[in-house]
């Protein structure tokens, strides 16, 4: 009986002992008044964008995935955004996405503004667990000013005042 019942043991050990790392989500939920954290990434562009370069600019990070039906409503206002405003930096980041999938996507859509492919969740999950589409409103000093989700969709005017007087405000 005590043969039979080690194999079991050694079992459940193994099964609570073990992590799938990349998946492991982190517990962390930014909000308003919280630091971004430091990030890296490659946008479309070819260029590499880290926390460091929004430093002294009012921003933007937009968490998306293409196949999400909210983000395929906030999408085109974000595009909008980014042809109306040039002047504010502006970083879209895929959630769990391959690049090939987005680019058909912006192509189909005639999007232009520059996006980071990333195909597993390590960058969302430094500022959130879940939800998508999250924008960020991002103080020159790197503070989350204000944070849109899908509940309920932001628009086109409710982003740009937000944006507006936060640099008013600045």
């Amino acid at each position: 009986m005590k043969k039979q019942f080690i194999p079991f043991l050694l079992f459940f050990f193994l099964l609570a002992c073990s992590t799938n790392e990349e998946y492991a989500p982190t517990g962390i939920e930014l909000a308003v008044g919280d630091k971004i954290p430091s990030f890296s990434i490659t946008m479309s562009t070819g260029k590499t964008v880290s926390d460091k370069d929004l430093s002294g600019h009012l921003s933007l990070i937009v968490f998306f995935n293409t196949g999400c039906k909210d983000c395929q409503k906030e999408l085109p206002v974000i595009q909008r955004f980014y042809e109306t405003y040039p002047k504010y930096p502006l970083i879209c980041i895929s959630r769990a996405e391959k690049a090939s999938s987005i680019a058909t996507y912006w192509k189909e859509n005639h999007f232009t503004l520059p996006y980071s492919a990333q195909e597993d969740r390590t960058i969302y999950e430094l500022f959130a667990q879940q939800g998508i589409p999250r924008i960020y409103i991002i103080s020159p000093e790197g503070i989350i000013l204000h944070i849109f989700t899908d509940n309920p969709l932001a628009d086109f005017a409710t982003i740009s005042e937000v944006v507006l007087n936060a640099e008013k405000n600045s």
